[in-house]
């Protein structure tokens, strides 16, 4: 099937970049079918194929080989799938490598990550102008989204709760510099004009933020219709309730494609090195200036960073963040490293020792 032929597939996204990296895979998967996940659940997802949308399930042998949790689809996948006869149901054999994918961390203790989104083009990071903005939270959005790949834009929502947008859109640029910064409204639709250079068709825009920021409503504003449900937020200190509760991709009637995702009280960042030097740029800038190359940024002679700080020139909000997001990023590696030793010394123990096998000719054709 000449994929490129087909319109649904088309219009969620599928070109011939997907086109070149299907002809890469291997005969088995080129001879399935490509699908994009829409929405994923606990245990199934929704894709969009060739003949309209499908429920999925991973097979056993996806399942059993998935070495983590970030191999598993999720929504932004596109996936090689083989629908079911006489079913309106299709089995996922496998992913398609992702070109961009926003990563966190995986909540409580286990050392997992999680994709929020896959194959995004940009990344709205939503944040409201009321009590709950927050320059810093901002900060590690933006830290997870350069690492992502995705181009970051910031929204900030309910301009009409605030009399002068303009200085909060100053605060969200000295510490983006180079990412563009929108105030929106949609109880006034007030700025989507501005966002109509992203809204092309084909085009993937993952929009994330806290609970109560207004994504949501910000989706079905866009829309020109109800796609999502929306609700108040608690008067006493802004902050939003959970009403998306799944990641979740929509077609506009204008062609863009916009996934919606459930609100984060705090983003857990994952291996974000990368994506923490371009968001603190300013800052590495300044450390290269230090007068030791393994300055500490705390009591060091000749630390220029320090002196920036003192001087007023850099932000000590912002320069306390940066310590602290590395600090984050580098404990993360420190147990991703232990948890990698341990399941390791875990698999060679479970190995039979070859020295204990019977030396005859069947003992070592099985372990062979």
């Amino acid at each position: 099937m000449n994929t490129l032929q087909n319109a649904i597939l088309q219009a969620y996204g599928w070109n011939t970049y997907w086109d070149t990296a299907l002809s890469h895979q291997n005969e088995n998967i080129q001879r399935l079918s490509p699908a994009r996940v829409v929405a994923q659940f606990s245990h199934s997802y929704n894709i969009m194929t060739e003949s309209g949308e499908h429920s999925a399930i991973v097979t056993g042998k996806f399942e059993f080989l998935a070495a983590k949790r970030g191999d598993y689809p999720s929504v932004g996948d596109w996936v090689m799938v083989e629908r079911l006869p006489n079913e309106n149901r299709s089995v996922i054999h496998a992913v398609l490598p992702r070109r961009t994918a926003m990563v966190r961390k995986a909540a409580g203790n286990v050392i997992e990550d999680q994709i929020i989104g896959a194959n995004l083009d940009y990344l709205f990071i939503v944040n409201a102008l009321n009590q709950d903005f927050n320059v810093r939270k901002i900060e590690r959005f933006l830290v997870a989204a350069w690492d992502s790949g995705a181009q970051p834009v910031v929204l900030l929502t309910k301009a009409d709760l605030c009399d002068e947008p303009e200085n909060f859109a100053r605060q969200v640029e000295n510490v983006a510099p180079g990412v563009p910064v929108h105030f929106i409204s949609a109880l006034l639709g007030q700025g989507k004009e501005a966002l109509g250079d992203y809204l092309r068709a084909g085009i993937t825009i993952g929009v994330t933020g806290s609970s109560g920021v207004g994504k949501s409503t910000l989706l079905n504003w866009l829309a020109g219709k109800p796609l999502q449900e929306v609700q108040g937020i608690r008067e006493a200190d802004a902050r939003g309730r959970h009403t998306t509760t799944h990641r979740e991709l929509f077609l506009l009637e204008n062609g863009a494609l916009v996934m919606d995702t459930p609100g984060m009280r705090e983003l857990q960042l994952w291996e974000a090195q990368d994506g923490w030097e371009h968001a603190f740029a300013d800052i590495e800038e300044l450390a290269a200036q230090c007068r030791y190359r393994d300055c500490k940024h705390d009591t060091d002679q000749g630390c220029a960073v320090i002196e920036a700080v003192n001087s007023g020139a850099l932000d000590a909000k912002r320069f306390s963040n940066y310590k602290k997001t590395a600090r984050e990023l580098a404990h993360l590696a420190r147990k991703e490293n232990a948890s990698s030793l341990k399941t390791s010394q875990k698999t060679q123990r479970s190995k039979p020792n070859k020295s204990k096998l019977r030396p005859n000719k069947k003992a070592y054709l099985q372990e062979d």
